[in-house]
């Protein structure tokens, strides 16, 4: 499989991986879960990626902060998948995947980008908030009440990611229009070979 990947799209994996670790230190500090650009990077990656190498960006993001490097919000290391935000980095690749599903389909229209977004963006929070609830729930034996969680792992949070949908439903057309114009769409991870 990794011999059938254009350099092209190695490049482009590698590149989101890195902005990923970047969106991660561009934050806004909101209780409990901090706001950053993660989520814009993933959810880019996924709509000019495709699914598997969207979710590909991700998966090596995780890899390195769980080997060590402090590219999570906050640090990074094996131990860091008992924080209880961390269901939310795995939200991010399942997100990923999904969004690249759909803008896969759909083409590059805004509308069906903003829904590619937002059906990537209920599958973070989902994953994020059973994962948080999870962990405080039976491993740091620190419960969270229904409301809590909803108010400090979705309200407070949720507003600035929508926004962020549409920036990326936006800026992906845009990108997506250049991209088909200039070569084949980077998605398309797979090389098509042909005997000659």
């Amino acid at each position: 499989m990794i011999k059938s990947i254009s350099i092209q799209n190695r490049i482009l994996c590698g590149m989101f991986a890195a902005l990923i670790a970047v969106g991660a230190f561009i934050r806004i500090p909101v209780p409990v879960v901090p706001f950053t650009l993660q989520f814009f990077f993933t959810t880019l990656a996924g709509m000019l990626l495709g699914p598997r190498l969207g979710m590909a960006s991700v998966l090596v993001y995780l890899a390195l902060g769980l080997a060590g490097l402090p590219i999570f919000a906050q640090g990074g290391g094996p131990g860091y998948v008992l924080v209880p935000s961390f269901g939310y980095l795995i939200g991010f690749a399942a997100g990923a995947f999904l969004t690249g599903k759909l803008a896969e389909r759909s083409g590059p229209s805004f509308l069906r980008l903003l829904r590619a977004g937002l059906a990537g963006l209920a599958v973070v929070y989902s994953i994020g908030m059973l994962y948080y609830y999870l962990i405080c729930e039976f491993v740091l034996g620190t419960p969270i009440a229904f409301w809590p969680l909803v108010l400090y792992c979705f309200l407070l949070a949720v507003p600035g990611d929508l926004v962020l949908c549409i920036l990326c439903a936006i800026l992906g057309k845009r990108m997506l229009v250049a991209l088909r114009r200039n070569s084949p769409p980077p998605g398309r991870y797979l090389e098509r070979r042909k005997n000659t």
